[in-house]
């Protein structure tokens, strides 16, 4: 099925629809007791292919002031992300000789979980992040925050006013953005002429193969291969240099992006594998869409047969993978008993659409269900570490995806 809205990065029109996912509620979109009568927005959640750059996008756009002004998802929450953001800001200061005199700006810089280990090392820092409740904890921590959209205007402000930056991080976000391009020439324009922009994305790829169909959500507008970033990124007088592929939520790309210079051969060699994995074909995207299918059904088998077996379930991470998955299937307060979740900002209020309750995961030894449905399969090492006394009690876990697994 094709689509007439043109491409997010090369304007290309018609899109090919690969899958939809039907209609979704915004997957952080987190309800309070009052608003649970009220009507929820729902927005069409389609993925399409472009045929002429390769880039793998959504269809809708919904606006970003309505979804990242006031916002429920804190970095720090998180034991793996604050680790492999230390060790990164650790790695970039010594090979690139970060001091006093340096300025590392992070786009999207959350409530500073990346940038304060910048600080702690004396080096100068400006955050960009546009979720007023989330700019007011980085700043109250001590990081210098600008609470604003980042884009090609704001980029020219800020250089005007504190000068190029030496790094640019960029975590998350490029996919997050509706404005692709403004943001791209933003980092250019930002960039000093010697510096590197470090930008990491989940890869196309990992999503395909291990059929990671719960990252697809509004706010994720685009899903990368190196083959469109690299085309993106040539748009706009950009070079991707170097690029790898990291663990981090099950699989990732960290590129660095410099203004001046050519590919590397990291590079080179993932552009090879993704030619010869049919990344300017339709091909592999459409076996995820019936593997996404397949494994809808055989997930829905489980979790009935557990219920009229008279066992307890609950669900771990209040997360937008986890909205996505709940309201693809179906499953509600009919299911499942609670959703726990780390946050403080999460508890107490309900998934949207299937309206399950959030608690603090202590609710798991307290209860102690059967089974608990892990919507943070991502991060499985560190919660089911966290969670030792449930599985010691006799608890298990189900991982959803690629296919449904009891731990």
């Amino acid at each position: 099925m094709a689509t007439e809205l043109g491409c997010r990065s090369c304007h290309h029109s018609p899109l090919q629809v690969v899958l939809s996912l039907g209609k979704m509620p915004l997957a952080n979109a987190l309800l309070t007791a009052d608003q649970l009568a009220e009507p929820e927005p729902a927005f069409p959640l389609d993925l399409a292919w472009c045929p002429r750059c390769t880039l793998v996008q959504i269809t809708e756009t919904v606006p970003p002031e309505t979804l990242f002004r006031d916002y429920v998802y804190f970095s720090s929450y998180s034991d793996t992300m604050v680790r492999h953001a230390g060790e990164l800001a650790t790695r970039l200061t010594r090979e690139r000789r970060l001091g006093p005199a340096s300025l590392v700006l992070e786009i999207a810089s959350n409530d500073g979980y990346l940038l304060q280990h910048y600080v702690a090392a004396g080096v100068p820092v400006l955050g960009i992040e546009p979720a007023r409740n989330v700019a007011q904890v980085a700043t109250e921590r001590g990081i210098r925050t600008v609470c604003e959209f980042f884009g090609e205007r704001l980029a020219g402000d800020l250089r005007a006013r504190y000068g190029p930056a030496d790094v640019v991080h960029a975590h998350n976000v490029l996919a997050h953005v509706a404005d692709l391009e403004s943001v791209v020439r933003g980092i250019g324009l930002i960039l000093r002429d010697d510096g590197v922009a470090v930008i990491e994305v989940p890869y196309l790829r990992d999503l395909v193969e291990r059929c990671e169909f719960d990252t697809i959500y509004h706010e994720h507008l685009c899903y990368f291969s190196v083959t469109a970033l690299d085309r993106l990124f040539r748009q706009h007088r950009l070079t991707l240099s170097e690029v790898e592929r990291i663990p981090i939520h099950r699989g990732s790309l960290r590129l660095s992006v410099v203004r001046k210079g050519e590919n590397g051969d990291s590079v080179r060699r993932l552009l090879a594998e993704e030619a010869a994995w049919g990344v300017d074909s339709e091909t592999p995207v459409l076996k995820f869409a019936r593997r996404v299918e397949q494994l809808k059904v055989s997930l829905l088998e489980m979790l009935e047969s557990l219920r009229r077996s008279g066992k307890a379930i609950a669900a771990y991470g209040a997360a937008a993978k986890g909205s996505t998955l709940l309201n693809y299937l179906g499953i509600g307060r009919d299911v499942l008993d609670f959703v726990a979740d780390r946050s403080p900002y999460k508890q107490g209020r309900y998934m949207p659409g299937v309206h399950v309750p959030i608690v603090p995961p202590s609710r798991l030894v307290e209860a102690m269900p059967d089974y608990v449905l892990l919507l943070t399969w991502n991060i499985a090492h560190e919660v089911l570490a966290q969670q030792a006394e449930y599985r010691r009690l006799g608890g298990r876990f189900i991982l959803p995806v690629p296919s449904p697994q009891v731990v």
